[in-house]
Order: C-alpha cells, then sequence, then structure tokens
C-alpha cells in the first residue's frame, strides 16, 4: 500500500483533457519525478515477423508487456503507451525491482509462446535529464472510466533508441517462466476499413520543428482527420465483431496458462464469447453485465489516437482526406518541421486489456492490420536515414 502511495500527489497533479486537441496544448503536460523510471521494450525485427503473417503475434507481444507491469504493480493508474510492436511505461523507483522481474519474465513469454525476440530496457528519468531532454505526461480522457496517457520532451524516443542499442538492458528470465498477463485478449476480428482505408501515421518534429510549429502542424492534422465521421474512429459505433471460436483463442490460452494446462482456460474463453454473442443478439443484460454497454464502452475506451514524442494515429479515412492530410505532412516535411511515416491497410486490429468485463475500465489497443505503427514507424526511419 506504501507504495501505492507514494506517488499520488504527482498522479493527482496531471491534467486531464477530454478534446483530442489538447496534444498539441504543452500547458497539458507535467514533468515526470526524477526519480521514476520508463520501462520500454519492443520486438526485434517485427518487420520479418509482419511479412510472416504474424502481426496479431506483435501486437500481442506489445500489449503483454503493460498487462504485465499492470498486473505486477497492482495498478492501472500508470502512464502507458502501446506503440504497436513495443510499449512504454512510467513507474516511480520503489517498484524498480518489481519492474525488472516482470520486463524479465515477458521476455521469456514472447520468445516461448510467441517465438518472437524481445528486447527490454529500465532508463532513468535522471538520466534522460542529464542528456538534456525531459519526459513530460498529460492524459486524455478517452471515455468516463479510462484516460491515456501522452508523452512529450523527447525523453521517450531517446531511452527506446538506448534500448535498440543495447543500453539500461534487461535480461530475459530462465526458460519456462511466466509473467501474469490475466486480462489480456485478442478475440475480435480485423475491423474493415469503412470510408476508404486504414491509415497509421507517426508525425515527429524535425530539424526545424520548433515547439510551435510542430504544435500548429498537429493541431492542423488533427482537425483535418477531424472532419472525418466519428474524427476517423476505425471502429464502428457498434463495436468490433468476433467470430466462433474467437480468431485469437490460442493466443490468448497461452497467456493464461502453459502448455499442457490450456483446456479449462479455453473453455472459459469459449464460453464468454458464445455468451456474449448471444446475450447481444437477443439485447439482454445478465445481472451487472449489459453486453451493448460493453461493446460502446470498447468503442470509447480505445486508444487509436495518441501523442507519444509525435503524433501517432490509425484512423479511418476517405480518399480526399488522405490527400490533403498527405499534403500537410509534405509541406512540413519539406520545411523541415516534422518527418512522418505513413502505412495504409484494409482493417485494423484491437488488443484488450480487460480485468473483468463487469467493470467499465477495460483497455483497448488498437493499430493497423498489416503492420500499421511498425511499418509506419520503417518508413520514418528509411527517410530520416536519408
Amino acid at each position: 500500500m506504501e507504495n501505492k502511495l507514494l506517488d499520488r500527489p504527482f498522479l493527482d497533479t496531471l491534467p486531464v483533457f477530454a478534446q483530442f486537441e489538447g496534444v498539441a496544448d504543452a500547458d497539458n503536460y507535467r514533468a515526470l519525478p526524477d526519480d521514476w523510471s520508463l520501462a520500454t521494450a519492443d520486438i526485434v525485427d517485427s518487420t520479418k515477423a509482419i511479412a510472416a503473417g504474424g502481426y496479431k503475434s506483435v501486437n500481442m507481444a506489445g500489449a503483454s508487456v503493460i498487462s504485465a507491469l499492470l498486473n505486477a504493480l497492482g495498478r492501472r493508474d500508470l502512464p502507458f503507451v502501446f506503440g504497436g510492436d513495443g510499449a512504454l511505461v512510467a513507474f516511480p523507483a520503489t517498484t524498480t525491482a518489481t519492474v525488472r522481474e516482470t520486463l524479465s519474465a515477458v521476455q521469456t513469454w514472447v520468445a516461448d509462446e510467441l517465438e518472437l525476440t524481445m528486447r527490454a530496457a529500465i532508463v532513468p528519468i535522471a538520466d534522460i535529464r542529464a542528456r538534456g531532454l525531459d519526459v513530460r505526461v498529460a492524459r486524455f480522457q478517452a471515455s468516463g472510466e479510462v484516460s491515456y496517457a501522452m508523452f512529450t520532451g523527447g525523453g521517450a524516443s531517446w531511452a527506446e533508441a538506448e534500448m535498440k542499442a543495447g543500453r539500461f538492458r534487461i535480461e530475459p528470465a530462465p526458460a519456462g517462466t511466466r509473467p501474469d498477463l490475466t486480462g489480456l485478449s485478442c478475440r475480435w476480428n480485423p475491423i474493415q476499413a469503412r470510408h476508404g482505408e486504414i491509415v497509421s501515421i507517426i508525425a515527429v518534429p524535425g530539424a526545424a520543428g520548433s515547439g510551435k510549429a510542430f504544435q500548429q502542424l498537429v493541431a492542423d492534422i488533427v482537425a483535418l482527420v477531424g472532419e472525418e465521421e466519428r474524427s476517423g474512429h476505425p471502429v464502428p459505433l457498434e463495436g468490433p465483431n468476433f467470430s466462433f471460436p474467437p480468431t485469437g483463442l490460442e493466443t490468448e490460452a497461452r497467456a493464461l496458462a502453459p502448455k499442457g494446462k490450456r483446456f479449462w482456460p479455453k473453455l472459459m474463453i469459449l464460453g464468454q464469447t458464445a455468451l456474449i454473442g448471444i446475450l447481444s443478439y437477443l439485447r439482454l443484460s445478465l445481472g451487472r453485465f449489459d453486453p451493448l454497454q460493453y461493446r460502446s464502452d470498447v468503442v470509447r475506451n480505445s486508444d487509436f489516437r495518441k501523442f507519444d514524442d509525435g503524433l501517432k494515429m490509425t484512423v479511418d479515412l476517405d480518399p480526399e482526406r488522405l490527400r490533403r492530410i498527405e499534403e500537410r505532412l509534405e509541406r512540413a516535411e519539406r520545411e523541415g518541421i516534422s518527418s512522418y511515416g505513413l502505412h495504409r491497410q484494409n482493417s485494423a486490429l484491437m488488443t484488450c486489456i480487460v480485468a473483468t468485463p463487469l467493470q467499465r475500465d477495460h483497455i483497448h489497443f488498437v493499430d493497423g492490420a498489416a503492420g500499421g505503427y511498425a511499418m509506419a514507424a520503417n518508413s520514418l526511419k528509411a527517410k530520416m536515414a536519408a
């Protein structure tokens, strides 16, 4: 209990804004305390895994970092961001030992069960500030029950680069070690584009990207996307669909139990999926569970847009709106204000953390179904290297 209360004053100071345009307002952010750190992880050679058709597993691996850390620390209020093939979580120094152990376990689980290689690091905020960078955090209120952290200051990007360079590294745990991934699921079918294409966009500050110039670019892109129906939200109002059995049955079972002990977890997943499907079809509630409310919450609790040292969105856009957005991004790139990466696909994927369907604070990570953020990031890196 003591650890949970030590950082409460800081978390209470985090501004919460309800209009996404607020990501461009520097006044909405607060600096993380000096004694905090960033836990960061991603999949090595995620592009190769995507090309082999394993993007659902790549997404599951990225979300597993957040799921495992929230479960291990017994809390859901820590600032985090999902990056498609990885994730970042900010945490206070008092929990470092638990975070280290959990990151080790997640890497091993990803290797054992998903046959992917994950790297991970813990980067102290003090080291980031020693480099002249910062990590500032705000919260965007996606719904009445869920808010998502936004990061700015350049420190999160530097931490990721340090991890990829092999510094601040956390070693995997021994084979067979498993983290607590209770609630991690991927039952929904791919979500088809309705307006044209599902587009994953990443835009980061360029060499001439002063604070105000880049903030204006972000405001312009958010406004252009905002002209689309429901601001380009890729998930339909009635929620995503699922098949029976769910497409993610095997992967979710691997998160819940080791090989040889998955019969009952699979049965539970099948039972829950069937029950939700039947209740939704009949428009009936069961006790405190209202399937229509649940599906509505899935839509509102989705993180289809975020700010993580740059603007990141996975949105459903019509061709004309996408053309205008690309023109604005290209102009900013020519002027040195920003660099950007963009990836088109026909559908989006959703990976979820649901402690229980009876609680309304379930969280849902959205990415493009054909590489999404990982492929947009590759495009961005190629431009910056050139």
